[in-house]
């Protein structure tokens, strides 16, 4: 069997639709030979030793399926929600389409059809896809309300545009609201409005959202997220959570807090703290299992040794 002619360049290295071939001037023929998967009827994915980008691998979906979108558990993937989703590496891909049309429905797809308003579909590297505030509402049917707080907390966060390269949250809580508003009765929605209700603008990671409901479900205070704190003249500390009233810090310490130069960063971060007084609670992974139960003693027991009364 002789050898199938190359693609063309800008077919050889991603997945792709037959229409995109034809447009190229790839025959028919060519597409039947070996070394092109078909994953899906009008999609093939070229062998390729490059690894395949999921914003690449979904994009043809979206062209093959007329007046649709990625969605979903595929939405909440390439937005790189943080949090946990139920069987979020299920490889299938999750596409929807308004509603006056048939659902989707082809090999490898998980189909939707629903209400969509103009700005809740958008483009997200060329492929169309549902905006961050619809798959945060789309997704609330499969998770728990304190893991639709921690994807809320994350568009609700201030960026730094030194180190993003934005100045604009993903979302504020405004049109949070309005995104609820706009679709009442939608399943989940009861949990995602409770969801809004817990959360709150500051918190830098998904592990410090999950910790300030611990704290909070625990009868402990409301702490500040994240707010600079002038520890003396010139001396200017930005803690987790923080306790003002009784001079408490929490700082939630992951891995990369396990390098050298942060190791003496952290060191002289708690003496700021201890000179002027404050009490630094460090927590990390280990204190977050079991509902987070040592890193809750830890901090009650640094809040009652400064005089909080519990109630």
């Amino acid at each position: 069997m002789r050898d199938p002619s190359p693609l063309p360049a800008a077919l050889g290295e991603a997945p792709f639709t037959v229409y995109e071939a034809a447009d190229a001037g790839v025959s028919p023929g060519r597409l039947r030979f070996r070394g092109l998967h078909v994953p899906s009827r009008g999609v093939r994915i070229p062998s390729t030793d490059v690894p395949l980008d999921r914003l690449n691998v979904v994009r043809p979906y979206t062209i093959v399926t007329p007046f649709s979108a990625a969605s979903h558990a595929t939405a909440f993937a390439l937005w790189d929600f943080p949090g946990f989703l139920p069987n979020q590496d299920d490889e299938h891909i999750h596409i929807s389409r308004p509603d006056v049309m048939a659902i989707p429905r082809r090999r490898g797809v998980v189909g939707h059809v629903g209400q969509f308003f103009s700005d809740e579909v958008v483009s997200h590297g060329g492929v169309l896809i549902t905006s961050r505030a619809r798959t945060w509402l789309d997704c609330s049917r499969k998770m728990s309300i304190n893991e639709l707080t921690v994807v809320a907390d994350h568009l609700l966060r201030v960026p730094r545009p030194e180190f993003e390269g934005r100045t604009e949250p993903h979302a504020t809580l405004e049109e949070l609201a309005d995104m609820l508003d706009r679709h009442k009765g939608t399943p989940g929605i009861r949990k995602a409005r409770l969801a809004l209700e817990q959360a709150r603008v500051g918190a830098d990671s998904a592990q410090e959202t999950r910790l300030r409901l611990a704290l909070e479900n625990e009868g402990l205070p409301e702490p500040q997220l994240n707010v600079p704190t002038e520890l003396s003249p010139g001396v200017v500390r930005q803690p987790d959570l923080a306790y003002p009233e009784h001079k408490v810090a929490v700082e939630y310490e992951g891995e990369g807090h396990s390098e050298a130069a942060q190791i003496i960063r952290d060191i002289a971060r708690e003496e700021d703290f201890s000179r002027a007084g404050w009490e630094l609670v460090r927590i990390s992974k280990r204190h977050m299992v079991n509902e987070a139960r040592l890193a809750v003693a830890k901090v009650r027991a640094a809040l009652v040794s400064r005089g909080w009364v519990p109630k």
